[in-house]
């Protein structure tokens, strides 16, 4: 008999998340309760124009902290004032669905995010009005699967929850739910 892995968060989400959100929210039909569908991870490397390495540090660390292969972005058009030409690799990105997602929100709510020097909760300024949040993280050695001693550079990078909620609001309860720390409203 083989048993399939299934991810923490995923079982919290079917257990606790669903329940929660249709008494909280009022609906009817656990079909209606929004779902995260992917979380995109984006790290735009602006010194990437003088020292082609950086990219190539980036995208491996990215791939790290992941656990998924991450891809370089490349510029889309030629900006003379900033060096930069077409097709140049100024950044990376990676996106995450299924369990890799669900493994690697449950490390940043748990490991990551406490390791923030003066945290507070994260600001719930982020949404985009059509349910989907993003968080700014500052330094990248807040993630334990980078070894502080080998970075070269600090670099900051943005964490994009993509959801099925149709406002804010429901949004803002599908995370919070999911163990999001947003701060406290004063």
């Amino acid at each position: 008999m083989s048993t399939t892995y299934i991810p923490s968060f995923r079982t919290k989400y079917n257990e606790q998340v669903i329940p929660a959100l249709k008494e909280q929210m009022g609906y009817k039909n656990p079909m209606q309760v929004p779902k995260l569908t992917k979380i995109c991870i984006n790290q735009g490397l602006g010194s990437a124009v003088s020292d082609k390495k950086i990219v190539d540090v980036a995208v491996n660390e990215m791939t790290t902290i992941t656990g998924q292969k991450a891809v370089a972005t490349k510029s889309k058009k030629a900006i003379s004032n900033f060096k930069l030409r077409e097709n140049m690799p100024i950044g990376a990105r990676v996106t995450l669905r299924g369990n890799t997602m669900y493994e690697f929100l449950e490390r940043l709510v748990n490991i990551s995010l406490p390791r923030v020097r003066d945290f507070r909760g994260i600001n719930d300024k982020g949404f985009d009005g059509r349910g989907n949040y993003t968080l700014g993280i500052t330094e990248q050695i807040i993630f334990p699967e980078i070894d502080i001693d080998k970075i070269s550079k600090i670099q900051g990078m943005d964490i994009t929850f993509v959801t099925t909620a149709k406002t804010d609001k429901e949004a803002h309860a599908l995370l919070k739910e999911l163990g999001l720390p947003f701060k406290l409203q004063s």
